[in-house]
């Protein structure tokens, strides 16, 4: 098929009609074929932003390193990834979309390889840092091809294979990563990547191409900002890092935690100042003024935080409290995939048919609802339960990333759908971080909290302890064989586990109580936002 050009009278009519500046423009191939093509990469990518946790052992055994240390494998790809994020959209203008993109996956792809390879943990930290910063062009690409590559009336469905990407592959990346390393080698997780890689690249160079407004912004292209870029970097890397590493240097306790938070505010600051005052600018401060696209990234920061700090805080409670091995708790989170994969679709066949408003709002009362559920979590529970907590809790996700990313769109012009892409997905990977930042600083602060309680009331005087340190001291002096004076040390070493247990599970039940009074502060917050254009089948005023 041919690519189509738009006359000057067909473009003044798209104009007229749409409202949003956006040029009758199709692609040369079939849009799904597209979709189909940019989603691998996405894919890949999304993976590898879980698929290592589950290996940082064996890395670190492997590597001869710390265990502490083996979290830079982690840490240095999600900065370098979170500070391209906001990029791809000037990026992709300057140099083209679809080279920006194929650069991308190539540097993700070859650095993969060598990834694998690496002889020594600062080696592969160095490879991870350039993976990541290749790996933050992906998915702000493929959502903005998209958007260009579909009509608005088909979005939705777009957008639904877009988001099966980005959500199930941090989902299955634990369990993923578990059985490669369990059964083959740490190395194979970054090895997998590029057979996916080099499909990727073969079938973008063949069906992808720019729209004639990515051609105007080339040549169009200012001058770089050295000086917004060196700001952007020390604001997004700052924040990563003590998002990353607060928790385990006890927050601003830490000398090198209130560094990174100084030099991230003061970062800020000038950004904004030296972005509102050039001419061609990194990030496009004026879009922030539109309602619908400030008020988007609120929703998918929240989607973020929900997203990831559930699949943190579930396989956790799995694992330390029910101790379930690694695979079998990923293997309770991967069974949420199988609810997205029905769902995604049917998302987007609904946001068709109904104001995406309502679905975002429907979207936030379920996962309200399912981590209603999940709060009565308790020690005794069956591996059905585990599985139900993931699985009941994915049905809402669908309804908010499908209608939330349509719109983010809305009201935008055709010339800044990249940047809208670029910092969409930085608004849910910052949301991210910030959730599982959040949830576990709140689990080890609860712990203490409820340790404390309950361990003032554990005294000699109590009745209740003395005749539960009794029946223990009997039991482990005549099933155990222990002297009198060993069954006392192992019945006293016995309740205060229990105790530490028991201040665990209920710090669990306190963070789950608290993410559900956030979701559900949020369930009237998309009605704030304009409900888009509805365009009838048939309309073309889409590219």
């Amino acid at each position: 098929m041919a690519t189509t050009t738009a006359t000057p009278e067909t473009l003044d009519t798209a104009v007229n009609q749409d409202g949003d500046h956006h040029e009758v423009w199709a692609p040369g191939y079939n849009p799904w074929l597209i979709a189909f093509t940019v989603t691998l990469a996405t894919f890949m990518e999304s993976l590898d932003t879980s698929i290592a946790n589950v290996a940082l052992p064996h890395i670190a055994g492997s590597l001869s390193a710390s265990q502490d240390e083996s979290t830079w494998v982690l840490t240095s790809y999600l900065v370098s990834n979170a500070v391209v994020l906001p990029i791809s959209g000037w990026m992709s203008n300057r140099i083209g979309r679809k080279h920006f993109y194929m650069t991308c996956v190539f540097l993700f792809t070859i650095t993969s390889f060598l990834c694998g390879l690496a002889p020594s943990l600062g080696i592969l930290v160095l490879f991870r840092v350039i993976q990541g910063a290749a790996g933050g062009g992906l998915q702000p690409s493929e959502q903005a091809i998209l958007a260009d590559t579909f009509p608005p009336r088909m979005r939705g469905m777009a957008f639904s294979l877009y988001g099966m990407a980005v959500v199930m592959a941090p989902a299955i990346g634990p369990t993923v990563g578990g059985w490669i390393t369990d059964n083959y080698s740490w190395r194979w997780i970054f090895f997998l990547n590029i057979p996916v890689g080099i499909l990727s690249l073969a079938l973008t160079n063949k069906v992808v191409e720019d729209p004639p407004y990515i051609k105007r912004a080339k040549k169009l292209a200012g001058s770089v900002d050295y000086i917004g870029l060196g700001l952007l970097i020390v604001t997004i890397g700052g924040l990563q890092m003590m998002l990353d590493k607060g928790q385990e240097d006890d927050w601003f306790s830490s000398r090198f935690i209130i560094g990174c938070a100084v030099a991230s505010l003061v970062g800020f600051i000038f950004f904004l100042w030296r972005e509102s005052s050039i001419e061609h600018p990194i990030v496009d401060l004026q879009l922030f003024k539109r309602r619908n696209f400030t008020i988007t990234l609120i929703v998918l920061f929240a989607v973020g935080a929900s997203l990831y700090s559930t699949t943190v805080l579930i396989p956790q409670f799995l694992q330390q409290m029910m101790g379930y091995t690694a695979e079998r708790a990923g293997m309770a989170i991967s069974a949420g995939g199988l609810v997205l994969i029905l769902l995604f679709p049917v998302a987007g066949w609904l946001s068709q048919k109904l104001d995406p408003r309502l679905m975002v709002t429907a979207g936030f009362i379920a996962t309200t609802l399912s981590l209603m559920r999940i709060a009565n979590i308790y020690l005794g529970i069956d591996f059905w339960t585990a599985i139900s907590w993931r699985a009941v809790l994915a049905i809402g996700l669908p309804f908010l990333f499908v209608p939330i990313n349509i719109l983010s769109y809305s009201g935008i012009p055709q010339n800044k759908n990249n940047e809208v892409s670029g910092m969409n997905a930085l608004a849910r990977n910052i949301g991210g971080s910030v959730g599982i930042s959040f949830v576990t600083m709140l689990l080890t602060r609860r712990e203490q909290m409820h340790q404390n309680q309950l361990v003032a009331n554990i005294t000699g005087g109590s009745s209740l302890y003395r005749s539960m340190l009794a029946a223990m001291t009997a039991n482990f002096s005549s099933i155990g064989g222990m002297s009198p004076a060993d069954a006392a040390q192992h019945a006293t070493a016995y309740v205060y586990q229990s105790m530490q247990q028991q201040a665990r599970a209920l710090s669990y039940v306190d963070t789950i109580w608290v993410l559900v009074a956030i979701t559900a502060c949020l369930i009237p917050l998309p009605y704030m936002m304009q409900k888009p254009k509805v365009y009838p089948k048939g309309d073309l005023p889409a590219h």
